[in-house]
């Protein structure tokens, strides 16, 4: 699929001879902008750069803005920003608002940056959410909204950003997926009262009103990943242990049986169950476990079925 980005994301992203990422490099000899060259490193006016238009980030935590506008007063910048020429002596901003921002507030003049050619709007769209997603500490919903905005204005598929940006496409899909979230929870996730291990749990759950059911417990039991997961199972299946009915044929004449009844147990109790018959027509049902978390969730199991059935 051609997605009209033209000479190209890994161009753009990786221009010829930039050192990415490196610790504690001294930028005071480093040549300011000539106003013609493109795809090199350079010094510019921080005042002579617009904001990034397609930026994705919604939310700043005030305390890690601070950190970094001391650490940058004490280390010096260590990752330059990434702009775009809008002329010889205008830019605009492709990341690093963050540092950007930090840099004005403490007086800088001038700031290290990547000036890279962007010819098209859709590619500098593209490359602003894609080295935001890279560089910058998005929270998920920022870069779900990132990925889905990939998808929706560029045209790229789940696989071809997962490609950009080090993922599986698994991971790309489950983040876009955070976005079907009622925005209570999403908000929850933006202030980090939950994790995006949480969110993937709720959102197995078939309705808006289960997910803040269990939203509501977390808060209030300040729950783990593992027990959360525990809950959704619990809240999922309840109402549809009311329907079901388990009933095991008692003339068992051949293992194929056994296997199937050892499969369909398996799927009640979501571990390996091991059905053993003795000669005699009596036997035993092995239910593995293998945590205290899961014991846990199988006595939880065992007493809504009595729940239900009693």
């Amino acid at each position: 699929m051609k997605t009209g980005l033209g000479r190209g994301l890994d161009a753009l992203m990786n221009p010829q001879g930039f050192k990415q990422g490196e610790a504690s490099v001294d930028y005071s000899n480093l040549n300011k902008d000539d106003g013609e060259q493109t795809d090199v490193l350079a010094k510019i006016p921080v005042a002579n750069v617009s904001p990034n238009p397609y930026q994705p980030r919604t939310h700043f935590e005030p305390e890690a803005f601070e950190e970094l506008k001391k650490s940058i007063l004490s280390n010096g910048l260590i990752q330059p920003i990434t702009v775009r020429r809008k002329s010889s002596t205008h830019y605009e901003l492709i990341s690093g608002e963050r540092r950007l921002k930090a840099c004005s507030e403490i007086g800088m003049r001038d700031i290290p940056a990547y000036i890279i050619k962007v010819d098209t709007e859709e590619a500098m769209l593209a490359l602003a959410l894609i080295e935001n997603i890279q560089r910058e500490k998005l929270n998920p919903i920022e870069i779900g909204s990132a990925y889905k905005r990939l998808m929706e204005e560029c045209h790229l598929t789940q696989e071809q950003i997962a490609e950009k940006v080090g993922k599986d496409r698994t991971t790309v899909a489950n983040t876009i997926r955070l976005l079907k979230l009622p925005q209570e929870i999403q908000d929850s996730l933006i202030k980090e009262e939950i994790t995006a291990g949480h969110a993937r749990a709720l959102i197995n759950l078939s309705s808006s009103e289960l997910q803040l059911e269990a939203l509501r417990k977390i808060r209030a039991g300040n729950l783990s990943v593992r027990k959360v997961e525990y809950l959704v199972r619990k809240l999922s299946m309840s109402p549809d242990l009311k329907k079901r009915t388990y009933t095991l044929t008692p003339q068992v004449s051949s293992g194929t049986e056994m296997r199937d009844i050892e499969d369909k147990l398996q799927k009640i109790f979501g571990t390996k169950v091991m059905c053993r018959k003795k000669i005699d027509g009596t036997g035993e049902i092995v239910i593995e476990f293998y945590s205290a978390d899961e014991l846990e969730r199988l006595f939880e199991l065992f007493e809504t079925i009595s729940k239900n059935y009693s």
